[in-house]
């Protein structure tokens, strides 16, 4: 079986090294050609050229390269056309994969599958139909996305979120964490203020003021703060006058960040896909973000949920407490972690539920993914 497959960021290549894992374990006679990163390559492709010319975020940073990234639209649904695999396997990046996959199925009928469900059931709906005009299938994430893809004209499976496949710390190292750098026994909080510079510079100050508010109740607290590559320097900056004497993990510390995401009491994380993160290590958590007055009043009209948290939309609760844009206030997220340190049961409950429901336990995502490919294609 031949496999065209494209991923554009470091989320996608974990994906597609994952399913292309999958793939050859299923299927031993498996080639792949296409785009992806080092861990898809270390699985046998070799990229057509590098990932990175297509990890690009916001306006600002596509509008120069616009001309050469329809280049390589152009060039990957050639390269697809030309060498007629079996299926083309696309993965996240929607604005890059779903134009490549729309150039494909104008000219053939080639097998698409797109590995990543549009969030419809947040904000704009109407993404999966125009989907649907160009792909066949789709691998989601969460257990209720499928019912809007088949609704919209595709097949789609859910195959498992890779955060159940990720490694979490072990109370040894947990142990060893808190003891390297004397942590003691008061409350520990994990402050996560986000990846992109605009969010770390908007919410640093709240976070810093809510952290001052909770060590009047606490005065033995203690923070440990997990950074970004990109916003490293930014986040040492802004944190440099935090209470709780910040302890910085840095970017390259793997294994210094799942200790401590284990070994804190509380998290207090800008809205994403970290909340996962932190329910599959255990730790309670309250969730804060806001952004540009503007682009608050444009999303507040489009979202279609109560929740922006992925904990409580897949545990089907409202346990983890969320400041959004106008709520975003220091004392009112200080308030909320007060309630999470004195009553965590529930939300870890929630937790619990939302880790067996995106696939704790079970087959791997990447095998589930795989067979999906596999059935798909026949």
């Amino acid at each position: 079986m031949k496999v065209f497959v494209i991923a554009g960021e470091p989320s996608g290549d974990a994906l597609g090294g994952a399913v292309m894992a999958g793939l050859r374990d299923l299927s031993p006679g498996v080639t792949f050609d296409g785009v992806g990163g080092p861990l898809m390559q270390a699985q046998g492709l070799v990229s057509r050229f590098g990932m990175d010319e297509l990890s690009f975020m916001g306006l600002a940073e596509v509008l120069p390269k616009y001309r050469a990234l329809r280049r390589r639209i152009a060039e990957c649904a050639q390269a697809v056309l030309t060498t007629r695999p079996d299926v083309l396997l696309t993965i996240d990046s929607p604005d890059f994969c779903l134009r490549v996959a729309k150039q494909v199925k104008a000219k053939s009928d080639i097998r698409t599958i797109h590995y990543v469900a549009p969030t419809v059931w947040a904000w704009r709906p109407g993404r999966a139909a125009r989907m649907a005009r160009h792909i066949d299938h789709v691998l989601a994430l969460f257990p209720f996305e499928p019912p809007y893809m088949t609704a919209a004209g595709m097949t789609c499976d859910f195959v498992g979120h890779p955060v159940v496949a990720q490694p979490t710390a072990t109370e040894a190292e947990v142990a060893a964490f808190r003891q390297a750098h004397d942590l003691g026994h008061g409350p520990l909080v994990l402050a996560l203020p986000g990846s992109r510079r605009g969010e770390v510079t908007r919410l640093a100050d709240t976070f810093g003021g809510a952290l001052r508010l909770l060590q009047q109740t606490a005065p033995d607290l203690r923070v440990v703060v997990p950074s970004a590559a990109p916003v490293a320097d930014l986040v040492r900056d802004l944190t440099a006058g935090w209470p709780g004497r910040p302890v910085l993990i840095a970017p390259t510390d793997a294994a210094g960040k799942r200790a401590a995401f284990r070994a804190t009491d509380v998290a207090l994380a800008a809205s994403g896909t970290v909340s996962l993160e932190l329910a599959a290590a255990g730790t309670p958590m309250v969730i804060a973000y806001d952004m540009a007055w503007l682009s608050r009043q444009i999303i507040g009209r489009m979202l279609l949920v109560d929740t922006v948290t992925l904990v409580n939309l897949v545990s089907d609760t409202r346990t983890v407490p969320e400041f959004i844009g106008p709520d975003c206030t220091s004392s009112r997220i200080a308030d909320g972690l007060r309630a999470v340190l004195a009553s965590p049961a529930a939300q870890q409950a929630a937790m619990a539920v939302t880790m067996d429901r995106l696939g704790r336990g079970g087959e791997a995502p990447g095998l589930r993914a795989a067979r999906s490919v596999l059935a798909h294609v026949g």
